[in-house]
């Protein structure tokens, strides 16, 4: 069985194994418009998916996920200010595709969908990362409830290079995996890690040369066992680890929304451009 999604993401199953592609290789998987709709659509297929007991999340080509696509931070770079509403990646022309669009429940807006839906689909997700999983590549992959990464992954939570700040659900997921100094040290900075800084930091599950194999020999044996009791496992475990969801996203969505178009933001995305040491202005 194969299913595509927005030309952006495929879908095999075989052996109770959903095997969830992210298929942009040419631009190393960066969320555009098509990207964003495609994940969302994926995940709520596979939440209904028949015969499905553990899901493995990956990238085709040279990097899981480099991040939000690069046009939409020239498209910040022509801006001088305006309408600030909406997601980091408001800039997205698709309409169905605009991370700023609230879901139908309220509870994420369409960016922080395609990270948060594979904590709603009901069976074990493991993501697969290697290459780059930057900024939204990155919250994509927190959204697993494993990771599997290859050594040499270069990983960032990047928001903060490009004056923004984490609204895809980072946030929350992070602050579960690592320590508050470590998760404000990583934010603050956006510094890059490899995977095995990763796996010391306890945002890694595994470590393997070969994540999508390793990956799918961990779905394999999630899927030798009772899918009630895997299942009901799932939903107790995250009843505990996501509470207080709601409130950290809206959190989320204010705070960049705040940021998006303002002068500090339009320069730290100008000044990367143009090769130049940043000018910011300190908050009267």
């Amino acid at each position: 069985m194969q299913q595509t999604f927005r030309d952006r993401v495929k879908i095999e199953v075989a052996d109770a194994i959903a095997q969830v592609r992210l298929a942009r290789p040419d631009k190393r998987n960066a969320l555009d418009g098509a990207m964003f709709a495609g994940l969302a659509e994926a995940g709520e297929w596979v939440k209904t998916a028949p015969r499905v007991r553990a899901v493995v999340l990956s990238g085709e080509g040279p990097s899981f996920c480099a991040g939000l696509d690069f046009a939409t931070f020239q498209a910040f770079a022509d801006r001088s200010g305006g309408d600030r509403a909406g997601a980091g990646a408001s800039e997205v022309p698709e309409t169905d595709g605009n991370p700023g669009r609230l879901t139908a429940s309220g509870l994420t807006h369409l960016g922080q969908q395609v990270a948060w839906v594979w904590q709603e689909v009901p069976v074990p997700v493991i993501a697969a990362v290697h290459g780059h999983a930057l900024g939204g590549g990155l919250q994509v992959a927190l959204g697993a409830d494993m990771r599997i990464v290859h050594p040499d992954t270069k990983l960032s939570v990047r928001e903060v290079h490009w004056g923004l700040t984490p609204d895809m659900t980072a946030t929350l997921f992070l602050s579960r995996l690592v320590r508050p100094d470590v998760l404000k040290e990583l934010t603050f900075t956006a510094r890059l890690i490899s995977g095995a800084e990763a796996h010391r930091l306890g945002i890694a599950t595994h470590l393997a040369d070969d994540p999508p194999a390793a990956a799918t020999a961990l779905a394999a044996e999630i899927a030798g066992r009772s899918p009630d009791a895997v299942r009901g496992a799932k939903a107790l475990l995250n009843r505990l680890a996501n509470a207080g969801a709601a409130e950290q996203f809206a959190g989320e969505r204010d705070t960049i929304g705040a940021l998006v178009g303002s002068a500090n933001q339009v320069e730290a995305v100008m000044a990367e451009f143009e090769q130049r040491e940043p000018r910011f202005v300190d908050p009267g």
